[in-house]
C-alpha cells in the first residue's frame, strides 16, 4: 500500500521581535504615567472648588460674577464661565463636594477612553495593529499628558468639550448628519473658545453645519438669558471684555502668542498691535491648512490644526486647554506607519516622539515659575517658557495632511440621521 501522504511541516512564525517590541512599549507607557502619580492631588481640584464656591455664593442671593477668591499667582480669581456654563454647573452645588469631584474625575477618564478609541481605532484597522494592546497603551499615554493631568487635578470640564467637538467633526459633519454642528455649538456656548471650530466649518464651506453650530450656540445662550437675564446682561456687556478677570497673561502657564509676547516685554504691557498681527497670520495660515486637510478627506488633521490655532490665538491658554497635541501625535504616528522607509518616516517618528515627550513632561508640572512677573532673558529660557507655543507653531507647518482615509475609517461611524 502506498504510504499515507505526510502534511508539510507547520512553520510557526517567530513573533519574538513583536513580543519584545510590545513589552518595551508597555514599559514606556507605564513609565509615562509616573508623572500623573507624582502630581496626584497636586491642585486638589482647585478650579472645581472655585466653581462650587461661586455656585454657593450665587445660591445665597449674591451676584454670580461678583464672586472673587484671592490667589498668590493670579492675584484674584473670578467665575468666568458664560451663563450657559453656570446653568450646567449649578445642579452640582446640590451635591457634596466629594461627590462632585468623583463625578468630574470619572467622566473625564471615561471621556479620555472614548475619545482615544475614536482617534486610534482607524489607525489600528489601517495598519493591522493589535487592538487591545494599542488602545491600552494609547489611553495610558493620554492620561499621562500634562493637559489631561491638569484637567483632572484642577477639576476642569475640558474633556466634555473635546467629546462634543470630536463627535461632531469626526462623525456628524463628515457624514452630513442631521445633528452636524450641534456639538461644536454646545461647546462654544459652554466655554467660548471652541467657537474657532465654527470658523473652521466656514473655511471648509460646510455652510449648513456652520449655521447649525451658530444657531445652537445662540440658542443655548438665549436659553441662559431667559433663565438668568441679569447675569447674562452683565456677562455679555462687561465681564467678557474684562480680560484681567481670567488671569495674568505673562505667567508661564499661559501658552498663547500673547503670553509669549508679554513674557518678552515684562514689566511693560505687550504690544497688542503686534499680537493682533500675529493672530491674523497664524489663524489665516492654520485655517488654510485645516481647510485643505478637510477637502482631502482628512478630518482629524483639519480639526487638530484648528484646535492648535485656537490655543495659539486665544489671549489666555492654560496647559489644560491644549488637548490638541494628542490627535497631532496620532496623525504623525499614522503617517509614519504609512510612509516608505527613509528620511521622511524617520522625521515623522522623531516629531511624534518629541511631541509626546514634551507634552508628558509638560511646562508647569515640574517647574516652579514663581509668582512675580519676570522677563525672558536667554534663548534657553525663551524656549523653556514658551515650549507649547513653539510646538504649536511647528505643528501648524509640519503636521502632514494624509490622503483620503480608507474604508476602515468608518469603523465607528455614527448614524447620519438622514
Amino acid at each position: 500500500m502506498p504510504a499515507e501522504p505526510v502534511p508539510p511541516p507547520v512553520v510557526v512564525e517567530d513573533d519574538t521581535r513583536g513580543r519584545t517590541a510590545r513589552r518595551i512599549v508597555t514599559v514606556l507607557a507605564i513609565a509615562a504615567v509616573l508623572p500623573a502619580l507624582y502630581v496626584k492631588g497636586k491642585h486638589d481640584f482647585f478650579d472645581l472648588k472655585i466653581y462650587m464656591a461661586a455656585m454657593d455664593w450665587w445660591a445665597m442671593g449674591n451676584p454670580l460674577y461678583d464672586y472673587v477668591q484671592p490667589d498668590r499667582v493670579q492675584g484674584e480669581l473670578y467665575f468666568t464661565y458664560p451663563p450657559f456654563g453656570a446653568l450646567l454647573l449649578s445642579p452640582f452645588a446640590l451635591l457634596r463636594l466629594g461627590a462632585t469631584v468623583t463625578i468630574f474625575t470619572v467622566l473625564t477618564v471615561l471621556a479620555v477612553v472614548v475619545t482615544t478609541r475614536w482617534l486610534v481605532d482607524p489607525v489600528i484597522a489601517r495598519h493591522n495593529l493589535p487592538r487591545i494592546f494599542t488602545l491600552a497603551v494609547a489611553v495610558l499615554l493620554v492620561l499621562a499628558v500634562e493637559s489631561t493631568r491638569e484637567t483632572i487635578t484642577f477639576g476642569q470640564i475640558n474633556m466634555l468639550l473635546v467629546v462634543l467637538i470630536l463627535a461632531d467633526l469626526l462623525f456628524a459633519v463628515p457624514h452630513n448628519g442631521r445633528w452636524a454642528g450641534v456639538g461644536v455649538g454646545l461647546a462654544t456656548a459652554l466655554k467660548l473658545y471652541p467657537g474657532i471650530f465654527i470658523v473652521y466649518l466656514l473655511a471648509c464651506r460646510k455652510w449648513r453645519a456652520a449655521a447649525v453650530a451658530s444657531a445652537t450656540a445662540a440658542g443655548a445662550t438665549l436659553l441662559a438669558a431667559v433663565v438668568l437675564p441679569l447675569e447674562s446682561w452683565r456677562y455679555w456687556t462687561h465681564e467678557l471684555w474684562a480680560t484681567d478677570r481670567v488671569g495674568r497673561t505673562d505667567y508661564t502657564g499661559n501658552q498663547s502668542l500673547l503670553g509669549l509676547i508679554h513674557r518678552l516685554t515684562v514689566p511693560q504691557e505687550p504690544d497688542r498691535l503686534l499680537w493682533l498681527a500675529l493672530v491674523v497670520v497664524v489663524a489665516g495660515y492654520g485655517l488654510w491648512r485645516a481647510a485643505r486637510a478637510a477637502r482631502a478627506g482628512d478630518a482629524l488633521t483639519g480639526l487638530t490644526l484648528t484646535g492648535l490655532v485656537g490655543s495659539l490665538i486665544s489671549p489666555i491658554t492654560w496647559p489644560h486647554h491644549i488637548y490638541w497635541f494628542v490627535p497631532a501625535v496620532v496623525v504623525l504616528v499614522d503617517a509614519a506607519l504609512a510612509a516608505s522607509p527613509g528620511s521622511r518616516r524617520r522625521r515623522l517618528w522623531l516629531l511624534a516622539a518629541g511631541v509626546t515627550v514634551i507634552v508628558v513632561y509638560g511646562v508647569v508640572t515640574f517647574q516652579k515659575w514663581g509668582t512675580a512677573p519676570v522677563p525672558t532673558d536667554t534663548v534657553a529660557e525663551f524656549v523653556d517658557r514658551n515650549v507649547y507655543v513653539l510646538l504649536g507653531l511647528v505643528l501648524l507647518a509640519a503636521l502632514p495632511i494624509r490622503g483620503k482615509p480608507i474604508q476602515s475609517d468608518t469603523l465607528h461611524e455614527a448614524p447620519t440621521g438622514r
